[in-house]
C-alpha cells in the first residue's frame, strides 16, 4: 500500500513538474515574442535562444522570430562579426526543418543556407554549389527564389572561367534554371490573367485579390530581371561562333547520339544558328533517330529560311503537336503565329497567339502582338468613325495586359498602350456621341470582341 502511494506521489509531482515546464515556457516565449514583435532584437534574441534550448518544441514561432533576430543581427554587424550570426541561424533552419518538417518547405531552406553562405561568402565555390544543388535536389518545386536560381547560375559560369567546368556544364545548368525560372513566372502569370480580365471590365476586387495582384506583378518582374541577369552572364559563350565550333568537331563521333544531337540541336536553334551545314546535319540526324519537337522545328526553321513558307508550317504544325514542355510549345506556337502575321492572316494568326498564351501565360510578346494586329485593322472593323477608333482601346487594352504579365518588355508595351489611347476617342468625343461610359461596343470584321467604353 506505501509502495503504491510513494508511486502516486511521484506521478503527481512529475506532472505537476512538466505543468510547471510549460507554464515556464509559454511565460517566457510571450516576453520574448513580444520583444521580437516589437522589432527589440538585441532584448528578444538571447530570450528566444533559450527557449529554443529549453522548450525547442513549444511552438515553431520560436524558430520564425529567431530567423527575424538573426537576420537583423547580420544586417547591422560589422564585417568579421556575422559569422557567428550567419552559423546560429542556419542552425535555427535545420532545427526547423527536423522539429516541424510538415511546415517546412525543404527546398526553400536549403537554398536560404545557401544563399546566407554565398552572400557571407562562406566556401569556395564547389561548396557553395553544392549547397544550392542540396536544395534543388531534395525540393525544386519550393526553390523559387530568384536571387538563389541565379547564383546557382552564376557559380557554373565561375567554375568554368576558371577551368574547373566544361562549356556544356554551363549550357546544361543554363536551361535547368532558365526552364525553372520560366515555370515560375508562368505560374504567376496564370495566376494573374484572370484578375487582370476582371479588372479590366471593371468589376470589384477583394483585398486579397489585390494582394495577389500586387505579388504576383513582383514576381514577375523579379523573375524578368534574373532572365536578363543569366542572359547577360552566359553572354558570348551562346554565340554560333562559340557553338558552332563545339559541336561541329564531335559530330561525326556523336550522330548517332541522340542526347548528344538533342542537346546540340536545341543549343543552335535557340540561337539561330540555322545558316552553318552543321545545323542542316544535326536536325536532318536528329530527325532520322528520333523524330521529336525539336527535330521538327529545327527543319520547319531551315525550310523558312530557304524561303519555303508551306513546308515551314508543316513542320512548325508538327512540332508543335509532339512538344510536351509549355514554354517550348507557346515558342513553337508563336513562330507559327508571326508566320501567319507577316502573310495578313491576323484571324489566324491571333489563333496561334493565343495558343501560345495558352502554353505560356506570361508570354506578354503574343498579347502585343494582337494589339498591333487590333490597330492596324481599326480602318476596317467598325461602322463609322467613333467605332473604328474605339478599336484603340481594345488594341490598348491588350497592350497593358502585356507589360504586366511580362516586365521585360513593360516599357514598351507601355509605350504602345499610350499611343492606342492616343488614338482612340477622347474624352470630348465620348460627349458628341451616342455612347456613355462603361458602355460596351460590339467590334465586328476578324476581331469578333468587344470594348467598354472608358470613363474618361
Amino acid at each position: 500500500m506505501k509502495k503504491r502511494i510513494l508511486m502516486l506521489l511521484t506521478v503527481a509531482l512529475a506532472g505537476s513538474g512538466l505543468a510547471n515546464a510549460q507554464a515556464d515556457c509559454a511565460r517566457e516565449a510571450a516576453l520574448a515574442y513580444d520583444q521580437a514583435k516589437a522589432k527589440n532584437y538585441d532584448a528578444a534574441l538571447p530570450a528566444l535562444q533559450k527557449i529554443r534550448e529549453t522548450c525547442p518544441k513549444y511552438s515553431m514561432a520560436t524558430y520564425q522570430y529567431l530567423e527575424r533576430a538573426l537576420e537583423a543581427k547580420i544586417d547591422k554587424a560589422p564585417e568579421g562579426q556575422k559569422e557567428q550570426y550567419v552559423e546560429d541561424l542556419i542552425e535555427v533552419w535545420e532545427q526547423r526543418l527536423e522539429l516541424y518538417p510538415e511546415k517546412t518547405q525543404k527546398g526553400k531552406i536549403y537554398a536560404d543556407i545557401a544563399q546566407l553562405k554565398y552572400d557571407n561568402k562562406l566556401g569556395d565555390e564547389e561548396e557553395l554549389y553544392e549547397a544550392y544543388d542540396k536544395a534543388w535536389n531534395e525540393d525544386k518545386e519550393s526553390f523559387t527564389s530568384p536571387k538563389g536560381l541565379y547564383a546557382y547560375f552564376d557559380l557554373v559560369v565561375n567554375m568554368q572561367d576558371a577551368g574547373e567546368r566544361s562549356l556544356q556544364d554551363v549550357f546544361d545548368q543554363y536551361d535547368k534554371v532558365f526552364g525553372k525560372i520560366e515555370q515560375e513566372e508562368n505560374d504567376a502569370a496564370e495566376a494573374l490573367a484572370p484578375l487582370l480580365k476582371k479588372q479590366e471590365e471593371g468589376e470589384e476586387l477583394t483585398a486579397k485579390e489585390k494582394k495577389q495582384i500586387k505579388y504576383s506583378e513582383i514576381n514577375l518582374n523579379n523573375y524578368s530581371k534574373v532572365k536578363a541577369a543569366l542572359n547577360a552572364k552566359l553572354g558570348a559563350r551562346a554565340d554560333c561562333d562559340n557553338l558552332i565550333p563545339l559541336y561541329k568537331k564531335d559530330f561525326e563521333a556523336k550522330k548517332t547520339d541522340v542526347s548528344w544531337l538533342r542537346n546540340a540541336n536545341a543549343r543552335l536553334s535557340a540561337k539561330d544558328c540555322t545558316e552553318d551545314p552543321l545545323f542542316v546535319q544535326v536536325s536532318e540526324a536528329l530527325h532520322k533517330l528520333e523524330p521529336s519537337a525539336k527535330s521538327a522545328f529545327s527543319l520547319g526553321q531551315l525550310a523558312e529560311a530557304n524561303g519555303d513558307g508551306a513546308k515551314a508550317l508543316q513542320y512548325y504544325n508538327e512540332a508543335a503537336e509532339l512538344e510536351t514542355n509549355k514554354s517550348d510549345k507557346a515558342r513553337i506556337y508563336y513562330r507559327i503565329a508571326g508566320n501567319y502575321k507577316d502573310k495578313g492572316s491576323y484571324g489566324q494568326a491571333r489563333s496561334f497567339y493565343r495558343k501560345a498564351l495558352d502554353a505560356k501565360p506570361s508570354l506578354g510578346s503574343a498579347y502585343l502582338q494582337i494589339a498591333s494586329m487590333y490597330a492596324k485593322s481599326a480602318n476596317s472593323c467598325g461602322t463609322d468613325t467613333f467605332t473604328k477608333r474605339a478599336v484603340y482601346w481594345l488594341a490598348a487594352d491588350y497592350a497593358s495586359r502585356a507589360a504586366r504579365v511580362d516586365p521585360s518588355i513593360a516599357s514598351n508595351a507601355n509605350q504602345a498602350a499610350s499611343s492606342y489611347r492616343g488614338l482612340a476617342p477622347q474624352k470630348s468625343d465620348i460627349f458628341q456621341s451616342s455612347y456613355n461610359a462603361g458602355q460596351t461596343i460590339s467590334i465586328g470584321c476578324w476581331i469578333g470582341e468587344s470594348v467598354r467604353v472608358p470613363n474618361l
